[in-house]
């Protein structure tokens, strides 16, 4: 790929893109704090942008891309920063604009008979969940970043959450985009259409290319409706391969009601114990190795939901698939129970810097994966502590590593990280899974990808990056190493 031409004086960049949305929306380190838009979420990176730029529209968002283009400036869309990968905060080099998407953020139509709610990209996801709930619906993409991340952005990553089991990933729950191209064109697909076989999918293609391919500025999303009742339970068991089983045992009991299938190794909850003390915990005593979080979605009403899911607790536990369950009473149990889950990433960050892995797998291999991986990581890593927990339903764990309690974090980093990380991705690899989930490649693992990924479908990642984005000014550097 041909380096972005940087030769243009700031000055003239900077003049251009203040006639575009004004001077008090393009933003410099020489007057303003950039940290929020040059940091990443996890505080491990901090990069430097030739300006931070804030559109209010879609035609501004275009008119910024054409005149980046103009003069050779690359661009980096960023949307609410909760990248974990560092796919939306600039590089060292100083010469990338972050283009900001979070003023675009208006609910533009929602469509009852349809089901469907259009939003511009910058708006936040609960913003946009309450919309649906403000119309009696509902938008049943739920993520633990939920009150600052922006659809463009989860859309961009293609993100999933604790509700993909039932209803897929954000790809899944999007019928339409309107995005800017690389040359500054305005596409829009905003029709909300559940069948249209004109040609290629374009809206497939630019979800989950992490802003490389295209800037989202808006999205049309699947809504459904309400359900009658939901449930939430939380269930202790002896291994993961009995939470596999149980899994397995509640799918075919409920259905397309079980929505949520949450795991939490032993570890994880130490910690959100050790540093989130007023959450109590669901079974008091409780020194299972696992736990277990379902939800079920019920049409019908909670008492049927509640006979439905007491049923399944009961039979995994006269089959020792689990060995104790409680079903929360209450809304305020359930989100209790729920927030605990969501807590778990805090409470790692609490304890200190980590290595996180963001997995998938087929669901009967994530047993044996994780014993081999955790047999592996004490031989060449003693000590390390392994904080396991995720998306069982789906096959996408969260196999973090947490340096030895006492050890320095930053040391341990620096001796292990990349270790741990060839470590873990080969056995992924050689389980047949995925080295990211839902968190995407950004420049975190771009190095990384070609060690995985076929070389004929990274040759064909690279033509299309080639194709619609010659001048290679979209999110450089993330995804496809440039070269």
């Amino acid at each position: 790929m041909s380096a972005p031409n940087t030769t243009v004086p700031d000055d003239a960049v900077l003049s251009a893109l203040c006639a575009v949305v004004g001077p008090e929306h393009v933003l410099t380190a020489a007057t303003h704090d950039l940290t929020a838009w040059e940091q990443d979420w996890r505080r491990r990176h901090r990069g430097r942008a030739r300006a931070v730029v804030r559109p209010a529209d879609t035609a501004q968002v275009a008119a910024v891309v054409r005149t980046c283009a103009a003069h050779g400036v690359p661009i980096v869309p960023q949307g609410g920063n909760t990248g974990l990968v560092l796919g939306g905060v600039p590089d060292a080099s100083g010469t990338e604009v972050v283009l900001s998407l979070q003023r675009l953020q208006r609910v533009r139509a929602l469509d009852r008979d349809n089901l469907t709610l259009t939003v511009e990209a910058g708006c936040v996801l609960q913003a946009a969940q309450q919309a649906a709930a403000d119309a009696g619906l509902w938008l049943p993409l739920s993520l633990a970043s939920e009150g600052s991340c922006t659809v463009g952005g989860v859309l961009a990553t293609n993100a999933g959450g604790t509700q993909v089991l039932r209803f897929g990933n954000a790809r899944d729950l999007c019928l339409g985009l309107e995005v800017v191209t690389a040359d500054g064109r305005i596409c829009n697909g905003l029709r909300g259409l559940r069948k249209d076989n004109t040609g290629y999918d374009l809206r497939h293609l630019l979800i989950g290319s992490e802003g490389t391919l295209g800037i989202i500025t808006a999205a049309v999303l699947k809504l459904a409706p309400q359900p009658a009742a939901q449930l939430t339970a939380w269930a202790s068991v002896p291994s993961l391969a009995a939470a596999v089983a149980l899994l397995g045992m509640a799918q075919r009991h409920l259905g397309p009601a079980l929505t949520g299938f949450e795991v939490m190794n032993r570890l994880a909850l130490q910690l959100v114990q050790r540093h989130f003390a007023e959450l109590p915990m669901p079974l008091p005593g409780d020194a299972a190795p696992y736990a277990v979080l379902l939800e079920l979605s019920d049409a019908e009403g909670e008492d049927h939901a509640r006979a439905r899911l007491e049923a399944v607790l009961a039979h995994a536990l006269q089959q020792g698939c689990a060995l104790d369950a409680v079903v929360a009473t209450n809304l305020t149990q359930a989100r209790t129970l729920w927030h605990i889950r969501e807590c778990i990433p805090l409470a790692q960050a609490q304890e200190g810097l980590n290595v996180k892995h963001d997995i998938s797998l087929p669901v009967s291999r994530i047993p044996a994966f994780c014993a081999e991986a955790e047999a592996a990581l004490q031989r060449r890593v003693p000590g390390a502590r392994l904080v396991n927990f995720g998306h069982l339903g789906d096959g996408n764990l969260h196999f973090n590593v947490q340096c030895p309690p006492g050890a320095d974090a930053a040391a341990f980093l620096q001796a292990h990280e990349a270790t741990i990380n060839t470590l873990v991705y080969d056995l992924v690899h050689a389980h047949g899974g995925s080295i990211s989930a839902e968190h995407g490649i950004g420049r975190l693992k771009a190095a990384t990808l070609p060690r995985y990924q076929d070389p004929v479908a990274l040759a064909l990642m690279r033509a299309i990056k080639q194709a619609l984005d010659p001048q290679h000014l979209l999110n450089p550097g993330r995804v496809l190493v440039d070269r």
